[in-house]
């Protein structure tokens, strides 16, 4: 069941999402080759989240448009690597693994809010886990044929940054695994989020 949202917020994600198509509800439910976690992996073996993309992500309807030096001066050379360049951190060395605090993850390029720390959950891949997005408008997914395996690659609906991929092995009750780099997100706490869920929501959305 999906978590209520207040209406204006609501209105909000819409307004920051508008024109975005939602994901194509097949995508996730695709079969592909099994998708190894770290934990299943040989010695030397690398895991399906920790290779990088090859997809092209489309940035004409990313309400959020940076040039790609203006990118590079925003973000650390790790964090541009991996969102603007479909790369990869290292697992069980990057920032939100272990990270157990009460709040939300928005995308580093943007301030859009994309996984809630309820949605978390521990998947021993030794990368940030989420059984959901928190507003699926938000998330874009696009077939991901690289390296001899079928995955699907999602990123930020809003920048275009590219978040991981998700999975069909994760929890019930939907099954997902939505395995996220770390260096695409940045964490705000609870407090801190209600505070910006009730600013934002007192503004009134662009029509």
């Amino acid at each position: 069941m999906s978590r209520p949202h207040p209406a204006l917020f609501l209105a909000l994600l819409a307004a920051l999402a508008g024109g975005l198509r939602a994901a194509d509800p097949k995508m996730k439910s695709a079969k592909s080759a099994p998708a190894k976690d770290a934990l299943q992996c040989a010695p030397g073996e690398i895991s399906a989240c920790g290779l990088p993309s090859n997809v092209v992500i489309d940035m004409s309807k990313a309400r959020v448009q940076r040039t790609d030096a203006e990118w590079k001066k925003m973000l650390t050379p790790r964090q541009y690597e991996v969102a603007r360049k479909q790369g990869t951190e290292p697992p069980f060395q990057n920032e939100y693994w272990d990270h157990h605090a009460d709040g939300v993850y928005f995308s580093v390029c943007s301030d859009t809010p994309l996984f809630d720390s309820r949605d978390k959950f521990e998947s021993g891949t030794g990368w940030p886990s989420f059984t959901r997005a928190i507003e699926q408008a938000l998330v874009g997914e696009t077939r991901d044929t690289s390296y001899g395996m079928t995955r699907v690659e999602v990123h930020s609906n809003v920048d275009g940054a590219h978040l991981g991929h998700v999975f069909d092995d994760g929890p019930a009750p939907a099954g997902l695994r939505y395995c996220i780099n770390s260096a695409s997100l940045r964490f705000m706490p609870r407090a801190e989020y209600d505070a910006w869920v009730a600013k934002n929501s007192a503004a009134k959305p662009a029509p």
